[in-house]
């Protein structure tokens, strides 16, 4: 009896076979058809990381970020943040200096992790990069500076703090720097000290700053004193003995000094401006002594050359015959005398 049911059973499952299985197929590609079109595509922009050992470090430029196309349900495509998707390329395996090509993978985080189904895929699918040896160096930093202060005024000190910046990057690369700018110091009208924050600039996006990125710019600005150098001014001998003379060779000075605005381009230095006091001086020889700059008031003395000068003093004769200076002896004799009358040639 079961095995007659059975047999009726076959009989109609085989009965126009073609046009049932061509039925169940159909049915499976409208499930499928029905699955996919109420599937969607989103897409993201998320940042490339590239991992490789602690020695070596990307010499070449390498995308910020890639792109990643998500596709899945909507409302769960939708949720997906771009923190849930992580791009990476993976060198850590690699030991030496060189290029390597790496595909970009894909890690899944967050919500990522439970969407299902989920295709992803990105663009683009490879990157080529340059391994170098990574070193590290401290580097100076220099201020550069723009405009001039206000007239009548001098920048006369300037400090950066840190003055100096510990920076991470290629050899190719960093072993060639000597030195750090920062943002440019405007320093336009400026009439007053002041404090200014400016950034380090950073010369290649390769090379990573380590500790302060903004430092601080102090400078002192006073009040400009005009400065003003007379060269050639006579040396005047002061009290010089009867009977002697002193040769320096004709030697003149120079000072550097500083005033007031109204008085400084005006002044003429007057005779004895610089002197040396010889009045100590009782016998011939050879002297060293100082040379005085006699300064009036409402001027600064900022530098003088000669300090010292060095003086031979000898006797200083004359003749009754000739009525001229004869030779210079160490004695007297030689049918001269002392001349009497001033004591400078």
């Amino acid at each position: 009896m079961f095995w007659l049911k059975g047999r009726k059973l076959l009989f109609r499952l085989i009965d126009n076979w073609p046009a049932k299985v061509l039925s169940v197929a159909l049915a499976l590609i409208l499930v499928v058809f029905y699955r996919v079109s109420t599937l969607s595509t989103r897409a993201l922009t998320v940042p490339l990381t590239v991992e490789t050992s602690h020695a070596l470090i990307p010499a070449s430029p390498v995308p910020n970020n890639v792109r990643v196309t998500l596709r899945g349900e909507d409302d769960s495509v939708r949720l997906i943040s771009d923190d849930d998707i992580e791009a990476f390329i993976d060198l850590s395996r690699h030991e030496f200096e060189g290029w390597y090509r790496s595909p970009v993978q894909i890690r899944r985080r967050g919500l990522a992790l439970e969407v299902e189904p989920l295709e992803i895929s990105v663009n683009p699918l490879e990157i080529s990069v340059r391994l170098d040896r990574r070193i590290n160096m401290i580097l100076p930093l220099i201020v550069p500076v723009q405009g001039s202060v206000a007239s009548g005024f001098d920048l006369v000190s300037h400090s950066i703090s840190p003055a100096e910046i510990y920076v991470s990057g290629p050899l190719s690369i960093l072993g060639d720097l000597t030195e750090l700018t920062t943002t440019p110091i405007n320093l336009e009208g400026r009439s007053s000290d002041f404090r200014v924050a400016v950034n380090v600039v950073n010369p290649n996006p390769l090379l990573s700053m380590r500790g302060h990125e903004l430092v601080e710019f102090q400078g002192v600005v006073r009040q400009a004193v005009p400065v003003r150098t007379i060269d050639d001014i006579p040396i005047v001998l002061a009290g010089l003995a009867p009977g002697l003379v002193a040769e320096w060779g004709g030697r003149t000075g120079t000072v550097r000094i500083e005033g007031s605005w109204d008085r400084i381009d005006a002044f003429s230095p007057a005779p004895g401006f610089l002197s040396v006091d010889v009045s100590e001086v009782v016998e011939p020889g050879t002297y060293a002594l100082s040379v005085m700059v006699d300064l009036p008031a409402g001027f600064t003395l900022i530098r003088q050359e000669p300090e010292t000068l060095t003086l031979v003093v000898t006797p200083y004769y004359y003749t009754y015959e000739m009525g001229d200076m004869d030779e210079f002896a160490p004695e007297y004799g030689q049918g001269g005398i002392p001349y009497e009358g001033s004591a400078l040639p």
